[in-house]
């Protein structure tokens, strides 16, 4: 049984990550903080890829990009993005081919990070809801789908948007839009509610990504736009290098969801 660290201080989770100590997916760590998707590529791509992010808020919201260094600022102070995510994926010419748990290697002057908010940030409200989020009741990762809904390209960037699935009774389904649409720099409100086939998903116990989850009697799928977005687009560009978070296996913000909103309001507005 892993252990409870959903009281655990995002401070406290990077140390235990840089140590090795943690590992797998971090749904229901740190209870109040946001988490985000990452992506790390050469310079002479990020313009093209804040534009595709840009075109694409709903799956790819970005909360923080990272240059020169791989310490972490307005998400993490103290942190470092090379280190402190417990999986990363290694993309070479659009083809996953490794997972390690530190790209301190990897890291150059010339690399750019991108932090993306994440729909793990949400759940927190959707539990004080008492609404069961089964991959966190089941102690696994959420099941994932690329989709039939194409994002708006940029550059070299273009593929499907891919989503992720949480198994709920209509009515909970509908007590979580309301909550969600609450959460738009972090995905928002679902992009589809009981209708799996109507976004090209074929079976809900076959993820792309992640992990399938127990469906219970009268539960239907509902999905959100994902972080794990980008990984398809990469997959399409075929860049020399790009490393991502494994699916599932997020940073941990110090920022709180209840005022990450308002924070990226702010900064926009600067």
């Amino acid at each position: 049984m892993r252990k409870d660290y959903s009281q655990t201080s995002p401070e406290e989770i990077w140390k235990l990550i840089r140590a090795g100590e943690i590992d797998y997916p971090t749904a229901g760590m740190c209870a109040g903080y946001a988490q985000a998707n990452l992506v790390i590529l050469p310079k002479k791509y990020a313009d093209e890829f804040r534009e595709f992010a840009k075109k694409n808020p709903k799956p790819c919201p970005i909360l923080e990009v990272i240059e020169g260094t791989p310490d972490v600022h307005d998400m993490g102070e103290g942190a470092c993005i090379a280190t402190d995510v417990p999986r990363y994926r290694i993309y070479r010419n659009g083809v996953f081919t490794d997972e390690v748990t530190d790209v301190s290697e990897y890291w150059t002057e010339d690399s750019v990070a991108f932090l993306i908010g994440c729909s793990f940030s949400f759940e927190e409200a959707l539990l004080k809801a008492g609404i069961d989020v089964r991959h966190i009741s089941m102690g696994c990762n959420v099941p994932m789908f690329k989709t039939n809904i194409a994002c708006e390209s940029a550059g070299v960037f273009e593929g499907p948007m891919v989503v992720s699935m949480r198994p709920m009774t209509p009515e909970n389904a509908q007590k979580a839009k309301e909550i969600t649409d609450r959460y738009p720099n972090v995905h928002g409100g679902p992009v589809e509610i009981g209708d799996a086939a109507a976004i090209g998903v074929r079976d809900v116990m076959k993820p792309d990504y992640g992990d399938p989850v127990e469906f219970k009697e009268g539960e239907i799928p509902v999905f959100w736009a994902c972080g794990v977005t980008p990984q398809a687009a990469i997959e399409n560009a075929k860049l020399p290098l790009v490393i991502t978070h494994a699916p599932g296996h997020m940073f941990i913000t110090n920022v709180r969801n209840a005022e990450l909103n308002d924070y990226l309001e702010a900064k926009k507005q600067k």
